[in-house]
């Protein structure tokens, strides 16, 4: 149900480009400390979505938190590659999904990462590295 709601959430924002205070309140009571950690992420700049030339296929990477700034490859609805999805998403199930997750969901819906084509080699060896 949750998930549902934050969808229907997402599709709003994606149409008008643009997120309302009832928007951020309602991702803020679904997501918590995720989501504010997530809109600081896109705040900085911190996603990139990185797009095959020929196939079309896409994925997101997402600058972490640490001082280390790592970068964690992201499907937005299903996977990430962080030790929190591992852990409190698919483990514990604690979370519905990662600051990383939400950090593309929000990137994507507002437009606001920077984009990279590069080619289907490319990217199979991005996803090979996981």
């Amino acid at each position: 149900m949750s998930l549902a709601v934050a969808g229907a959430v997402w599709k709003e924002i994606k149409s008008s480009r643009s997120v309302t205070d009832d928007h951020l309140s309602i991702l803020h009571f679904l997501f918590g400390r995720n989501f504010e950690r997530a809109a600081r992420i896109v705040d900085e700049g911190g996603v990139r979505k990185i797009s095959a030339v020929t196939s079309g296929r896409s994925l997101f990477v997402v600058v972490g938190e640490s001082k280390r700034k790592e970068e964690y490859i992201c499907f937005a609805d299903h996977h990430c590659t962080c030790y929190s999805f591992f852990y409190d998403v698919v483990c514990r199930g604690e979370q519905l999904c990662c600051k990383h997750q939400l950090a593309a969901q929000l990137a994507e819906a507002v437009e606001a990462y920077v984009e990279s084509d590069v080619s289907d080699e490319q990217l199979t060896l991005m996803l090979s590295r996981i």
